[in-house]
């Protein structure tokens, strides 16, 4: 093969020997997940926000910005479900540029796969122990799932990977919700396939096994926007994309738990991070006004760090991202007491 095997990398059970969860943090975990599975089934009607950096780049400004949801959580905790973002694989579209934490625990340093993945581990953990929160993380690699699967609360298959058969099946394996994202064709019946496929049943090889999944019931649809043959971008939270997608979710009655997350950020808001506060109370004026979008609305997610906007990769400010320009603190912290006022 036209590679260099640099370095074997530890296995799953070998990474969590070394960052082990505690009896407390095991508990904390599986009480989280029972409270977000209860809102995809219907059974708790508070609403999921998703929230955080576009890609967990620092450990220190990521765990600054997760303590800081840490209070807002317990003033919303009647109405809403905070769920941090610690997403530590960036897709690229060309395969170019920072690829996240997985990939460079020093941004500007070179590729370290081995720490990368010890280091990812070790964020995620630092979140539930110091915040008590099961944050969520991009599936951008199914087989690196595995270092992860007892820690996460949360997961997204994006919109570059939901057409492909391996993240469809491992989706169909976790026992958390499972978030598949429109392609960025915007082809909802590619995202309903997906949400086929993760809920069923299947056969398949995963990190050299041959495994059996049980089929998820909580995967369910993020409507992301989407881009035409021209690079020209679109949104698809409005009234009529969301009545679109119940009438989508009508010809499936095969699926359990009909849910969508609406993604604030990306093509729905233009990569402009400072529509997101406007479209998400725009969704929930639809909410009030009509009951099925109501119980097909989820929650939201929200790309948000402790800086307004982006920087480049050595911009070297604390807490401003180094990908796709997010929401400040402040306008984070007003738009989710706003929110939960309105609900």
């Amino acid at each position: 093969m036209n590679m260099i095997f640099e370095r074997k990398l530890p296995i799953p059970m070998e990474v969590k020997e070394k960052y082990p969860l505690t009896a407390a943090m095991e508990e904390r975990v599986q009480a989280r997940r029972l409270e977000v599975a209860k809102v995809f089934t219907g059974e708790d009607d508070r609403l999921i926000l998703i929230i955080g950096p576009c890609s967990a780049d620092n450990e220190d400004s990521v765990m600054d910005y997760v303590m800081r949801l840490v209070p807002v959580q317990e003033k919303v905790q009647d109405k809403i479900i905070i769920i941090p973002r610690i997403y530590t694989n960036k897709p690229r579209t060309t395969g170019k540029g920072y690829k996240g934490l997985v990939h460079q625990p020093d941004p500007n340093g070179r590729p370290d796969a081995f720490s990368g993945v010890l280091a990812t581990r070790e964020l995620h953990m630092r979140a539930l122990a110091e915040a008590g929160f099961p944050c969520a993380d991009e599936m951008l690699y199914p087989e690196n799932y595995k270092y992860l699967d007892d820690v996460l609360g949360y997961v997204a298959v994006g919109a570059r990977s939901v057409e492909n058969q391996q993240h469809r099946l491992v989706a169909s394996g976790i026992e958390v919700p499972v978030g598949m994202k429109n392609p960025t064709s915007g082809d909802l019946s590619v995202m309903m396939n997906s949400i086929v496929a993760a809920q069923s049943q299947h056969d398949f090889i995963y990190r050299g096994w041959a495994a059996q999944s049980q089929g998820n019931p909580l995967a369910h649809a993020i409507m992301r926007g989407f881009t035409d043959e021209s690079g020209a971008t679109y949104p698809n939270y409005h009234y009529e994309n969301l009545t679109h997608l119940l009438k989508r979710y009508e010809e499936h009655p095969e699926l359990a738990n009909p849910a969508v997350i609406i993604d604030c950020n990306h093509a729905n808001s233009h990569k402009n991070p400072f529509e997101q506060p406007r479209i998400m109370k725009e969704v929930l004026n639809y909410c009030a006004y009509n009951p099925e979008i109501k119980r097909l609305i989820k929650g939201f997610m929200v790309e948000s760090y402790i800086e307004d906007g982006n920087q480049p990769v050595d911009g070297g400010i604390y807490g401003k991202s180094i990908t796709d320009a997010c929401l400040g603190w402040e306008k984070t912290e007003r738009l989710i007491y706003d929110i939960a006022e309105m609900l």
